[in-house]
This record gives C-alpha cells, structure tokens and sequence, in this order.
C-alpha cells in the first residue's frame, strides 16, 4: 500500500522525517520563520485586495451593487488561502 492509499502512515512518514530532520539540523532561526510569516501575510493580502478592486471597479461599471466585489473578494480570499497552504507545505 502506497501513502496515497494509507493517509495514516504517509503521516507517520513525513512525522518521522521532521522529526530526523530536526535532529540533525536542530531547529530553525528565527529570521526565518518571520520570514514565513510576512510571506504568508502577502500571499493573502494581494489576491484579497486585488479582487476587492477589481470587484468594485467592475460594480462601478454595471451600476451599482456589491455583486461582482462581494464574490471577486472571496474569490481573492480563497485564493490567498490556497496559496499560503501551497507554501506551507513547502516548508515541511
């Protein structure tokens, strides 16, 4: 059985890893993990912002509403979201 048919030990796999990792490179600066968290931060912020804008210049357009910046705003949240997850999982 592969991790991708058994979730249980891919965990236990990657578990083990960080932890053998972790004892041998000890634990990160922490430069770095400020780092993460201002990247994190931009990853959400701009796709949110850019579809607030986006949303209202488009309700500008069609006259009013909040229809086109109420979705384009969740739209840029889930996005945000998504793209901090991605970059998370990079870091394990």
């Amino acid at each position: 059985m592969t991790d991708e048919q058994d979730p249980l030990a891919g965990s236990i796999r990657r578990n083990r890893e960080r932890r053998e990792r972790w004892l041998s490179q000890g634990e990160r600066p922490i430069g770095r993990n400020l780092a993460l968290i201002g990247a994190l931060g931009w990853l959400v912020i701009v796709p949110t912002l850019a579809g607030l804008f986006a949303g209202r210049w488009l309700d500008e357009r069609a006259g009013g509403g909040i229809f086109w910046t109420a979705t384009l705003l969740f739209a840029g949240v889930a996005l945000g979201g998504w793209l901090a997850w991605n970059r998370i999982e990079q870091e394990h």
